[in-house]
């Protein structure tokens, strides 16, 4: 595995498209941080691997119809130091039946080959109408 801060985030991006588990816990630091932006339901700042992936990933999977694989898409990686600016997509089919898909932007800060903060920018208006409809 590379502590390169790229590679450290296309690991976990390609983790988290194939559902691995392992390498999505593995990818953080014990005390990273994840900011999700809004007010919405899942909008807040996540601290630790437990919080980052059984509370905010595993939260943001509940919202999706059971048995749907969440299609992701890596679009870009742009590194500069220890601060990787990653792009992807996902879609899925809603708890609700909507469709959801969206693009994400990740800043994300990588240190000795661990993710120890991401801020998530997404478009909060779609993940309101299509995860949490009136």
């Amino acid at each position: 595995m590379s502590a390169d801060p790229k590679s450290v985030v296309i690991r976990y991006v390609e983790a988290a498209r194939d559902g691995m588990s392992a390498v999505i816990r593995d990818s953080f630091s014990p005390d990273a941080t994840w900011e999700y932006p809004g007010d919405l339901p899942l909008s807040g700042t996540y601290a630790g691997v437990d919080e980052i992936v059984d509370r905010f990933l595993g939260g943001a999977a509940a919202l999706m119809a059971p048995g749907t694989k969440v299609t992701i898409e890596l679009v870009s990686a742009i590194a500069d130091g220890d601060r990787v600016a990653a792009e992807w997509t996902s879609q899925a089919a809603s708890r609700n039946g909507t469709p959801y898909r969206n693009r994400n932007v990740g800043i994300f800060t990588v240190r000795d080959g661990k993710i120890v903060s991401v801020r998530e920018y997404t478009d909060t208006l779609h993940v309101a109408q299509a995860l949490f409809p009136a």
